[in-house]
Parts: structure tokens; sequence; C-alpha cells
């Protein structure tokens, strides 16, 4: 096979065939030879029921994959900030340019927006793919000795939670809550903390995955803890004892109980509820994970409390790239999330691995890349 990829056909029916080459079209095309694929997620959902909103059929089946990093392969003749070569992570949807939300700086939103693996269009799970280079962020020479193409796939996820921080608008001293300890549930408490919060509360239900959390927030300057929701209790009375875990050594009698922000990334509506009874009045919500349409919501204590609400989609302006840099920078260790990586015929053993809740996240290794991929092979045959 040329190009060696992975479709889906429907849930539980993957396939390895071969697809087209990808060939320059556009002079800002640049085609990668993908070196490592995440999984996440909406990964699962498709494997399990067939997609999200849009599904994968016999007629209609899609290349799966979106977190996605890899090395240039070749460039469009417009291309001067990449060469054959250059690693790199990938931004994997593009919009039209041309609607007014593109227009507006929320290209996120575009009606138009060609994401990878979100049917019709084609996703990363191949050997070589092909993409705009705005959406391509170069690693710089002096970072290839200290940050791998393997951490590159997890800034996408790292964008997810930037864009999530920066929705809800975490300002220095905020105290914050978040629901969910996978992989965006964790960044997004990383990203609090360089934000400026003071107290950070991880939620989940696996001890394993709050013990974990300790080292993607380590203790230091602000205080962090990890709560597990008790099932037998309600989530209103779940949501007290969460306000009550820091009332003494964190309130003074003329504070607010309650969280300053709640980041909800888990889209389970118990969950949902939980983030908007642990918040203070006035307090802020983001809704960053996907789950269930239509859940039962508290709208009255919105009102109520003026609580501000937000909801994340993907990524925006600016996130990426600052993403890209936190990880640079060492500020936030993307290594660790990384439990286990499986060659490109184990598709669906990584895809079962993260069905079961195993360890935060599964790498697909691209298909024959090793990582001591030879600048010199990058042409093709």
């Amino acid at each position: 096979m040329q190009n060696p990829s992975c479709l889906l056909y429907g849930a539980g029916d993957a396939r390895f065939e071969d697809q087209p080459l990808p060939v320059i079209e556009d002079p800002y095309d640049v085609i990668i030879r993908i070196a490592y694929v995440g999984v996440c997620g909406s990964d699962v959902h498709f494997w399990t029921h067939g997609g999200v909103k849009a599904h994968v059929s016999e007629e209609h089946p899609v290349v799966m994959g979106h977190e996605a990093s890899g090395v240039v392969h070749a460039v469009g003749p417009g291309v001067t900030n990449l060469q054959p070569g250059d690693p790199i992570a990938i931004e994997p949807g593009f919009a039209c340019r041309l609607c007014s939300r593109c227009k507006a700086g929320t290209y996120n939103l575009c009606p138009q927006m060609k994401f990878a693996a979100s049917p019709p269009h084609s996703g990363a799970l191949s050997k070589y793919y092909k993409m705009p280079v705005d959406c391509c962020y170069r690693i710089p020479p002096s970072m290839n000795n200290v940050f791998g193409l393997d951490e590159a796939v997890l800034i996408e996820p790292l964008a997810v939670a930037v864009h999530s921080v920066r929705q809800v608008g975490v300002r220095p001293g905020d105290k914050v809550v978040v629901f969910g300890a996978g992989t965006v549930g964790l960044l997004c408490a990383a990203v609090a903390r360089e934000y400026g919060a003071s107290m950070i509360t991880s939620v989940d239900l696996s001890r394993d995955k709050l013990d974990f959390a300790h080292s993607i927030v380590p203790n230091g300057r602000l205080s962090f803890s990890t709560a597990i929701p008790n099932q037998t209790l309600s989530s209103e009375e779940n949501a007290q004892c969460l306000r009550g875990m820091h009332r003494t050594a964190h309130l003074t009698e003329s504070d607010v109980p309650g969280y300053d922000v709640a980041v909800e990334a888990t889209g389970a509506e118990s969950c949902i509820q939980m983030a908007i009874y642990a918040l203070r009045v006035g307090g802020s919500f983001v809704q960053t994970g996907l789950g269930k349409r239509h859940v039962n919501f508290p709208i009255s204590t919105v009102s109520e409390n003026e609580i501000t609400i937000k909801g994340c989609f993907r990524y925006g302006p600016g996130d990426f790239r600052l993403a890209l840099e936190l990880a640079l920078m060492g500020r936030i260790s993307l290594k660790t999330l990384i439990t286990k990586v499986v060659p490109f015929e184990g598709v669906v053993d990584a895809w079962e691995t993260a069905k079961r809740g195993e360890g935060i996240k599964t790498l697909i290794r691209g298909p024959g890349f090793t990582d001591g991929f030879d600048r010199e092979s990058t042409e093709f045959a």
C-alpha cells in the first residue's frame, strides 16, 4: 500500500485500505507523514456507535483520527515557513475563512469547517495526510531532543483546555473546580493553574485518575485537591460537600462560599448539575465535555445566582499556538499523559483500551513510522 489508512464503516467495523496519495492542489498545502495519532472519547464513540452527530456507513466510510503529529513530506509553492523533514503538531480542522463567523474571529464555529474524521471529512489515520500550512505548527529544532512527536499529539487536547479556560475567564486568585480527570479535564486544571488559579479541585469517580492528577497539577503555590462524589447523594448534596471542603482553610468571614469557576469536562448530567450548584453567586461555568444532547439543567439556580454560562467547542484563534508554547516551555508536562503506544495495525486495541478507561492517553503509531525518521526520505518515490 502507498497510503495505508484505517477506515470506519460502522460501529465495530474498521478496515485497513489503501487510499489515494494526497497531492498539492493549493499553493499553501502541506503533505504530512503521520507520526502518531491519539485516541479520544469521540473516537471511542465512533467505534462503539458509528458516529456522534454524523454517522459513517457502508456507503460513506471515513478515515479515523484527529489528534495527530507528523513530519512535513512536501509543501506547496506558497509555503515559506516549513520544509520537508520539519516535525509538526497538526490542528485538525480548517474553516472557510470567508463567512461571518470566520471574519468575527470565531472560526471554530464556521458552518463549513472541515474537521478531521468528522464525516464526510477524512482523518489522519493514514501514512500521508494533507492540511493547509496554517494548521501546521512547527516544533523548533532546538526542541527536537526534549519534545517528541508523541507529545505533539497532545497539543490538540491541550488547545481545547486553553480554549475552555479562556472562555470561562479564569483569573489570578480564582477558586476552580474541574469535573473529569480524563485528558481534557486534567489539562483544563493544568491550564487554570497557569492562568493564576489559587485553588483547584479535581472531581472524578476514578481514584487512580485523581491520584495521577497530582502529577499534572502539583501542589506548590496553589492549593490542589481531589474529590470523588458520593453516588448515594444528590448532585446538590455533593456540591454542598465540595463547597465546604475548603471553607475553614480558605474563606474569610467576608467571602462568599462556593467556587469562582466550574469547568465541566465529562458531559455527564450529574456533573453538570453539581458544577452549577458548587459555584458561588455570580460564578462562571463552562461546558467543555460532550455527552447526552438533552439533560436536566438547574436553570433556576443559574438565574437566581446570576451564573455566567459559556460553551466550549474545540479551539479558536491563538489557542493552538498558546498550547504549543505552554508545552515547549515545560509549563505543562504532556509526556506523563501517554499511557500506551500501539502499532498502526493495533488501532482496535487502542480504541478498546480507551473504551475500558485504562490509563489516560493511548497513541497509535503512523504506518511504518519510526522515531528516527530520515530527513532524506521525505520525497515520494
